[in-house]
């Protein structure tokens, strides 16, 4: 049985790509085999990382799902034997959750023998109530037996509201039953750990292309290797719902 890893939030700019690329690596590195996929039509950062081959599927057409490259991409599913991973854009989310909703997606992959996974992402700041209604969204739209991840990512912001944690709000408590794992991204120090990790995402570098690059300074890889083992252990953690 596959899981099909899906990363869904209407927000954008809000770490799905970065969420998906560590995944990925992290399945990589435990030597599993992998389909990453990338469905946004307008940011596909997650296509940029080459060494993680990841398939560019546009399964849109104007604001509309595309049902034929719709269909391209269940049939890549349906086949695969290994995990599969897809990022989904902000301005897909809308007409992908409709779509997958509507063709009833998360009740044909278990006849398929795989098992649908929905990665979703909470940031802090002012992006904080548009993650949150994301998140709220997606429970109410998908069927109750649908997994869901939850990952906390404070880059923009504490993640906190009227002095509550994320698992304090009423969102989260409201829908705790639905939640099958949470997992934190570390709060990294703006000019030396989050300067480190802005630059190898923006240059498009996993993990391992960075430690292994004798152009990069001894520390910088240092910090590196260090976020890279903190976020594992925080996914290994949670292994039960992601192996």
């Amino acid at each position: 049985m596959a899981k099909i890893h899906m990363i869904l939030q209407g927000k954008g700019g809000v770490g799905k790509s970065f969420i998906a690329s560590t995944l990925a690596q992290h399945k990589l590195a435990k030597g599993k085999k992998l389909i990453c996929v990338d469905t946004d039509p307008v940011n596909a950062t997650f296509h940029g990382f080459k060494k993680l081959n990841v398939r560019k599927i546009n399964v849109m057409s104007g604001d509309e799902i595309d049902p034929r490259k719709f269909d391209d991409l269940i049939e890549l599913i349906a086949k695969s034997e290994s995990d599969v991973i897809i990022d989904n854009g902000a301005s897909t989310f809308v007409p992908m959750s409709h779509y997958l909703i509507s063709n009833q997606i998360p009740a044909l992959l278990p006849d398929m023998g795989h098992e649908l996974v929905i990665h979703t992402v909470i940031t802090g700041s002012q992006a904080l109530l548009d993650t949150l209604t994301g998140f709220a969204n997606l429970i109410e739209s998908f069927p109750i037996d649908t997994l869901f991840v939850v990952w906390l990512n404070p880059y923009w912001g504490e993640i906190e509201m009227d002095g509550k944690r994320f698992e304090e709000m009423k969102t989260y408590l409201d829908n705790k039953s639905r939640v099958s794992a949470i997992i934190r991204i570390p709060n990294y120090k703006a000019d030396t750990f989050g300067k480190d990790l802005s630059e190898i995402l923006q240059s498009k570098l996993t993990f391992s292309e960075a430690l292994e690059s004798k152009s990069l300074p001894i520390m910088v890889r240092q910090r590196l290797n260090i976020i890279r083992k903190q976020l594992f252990t925080n996914i290994e953690n949670v292994a039960a719902v992601l192996a």
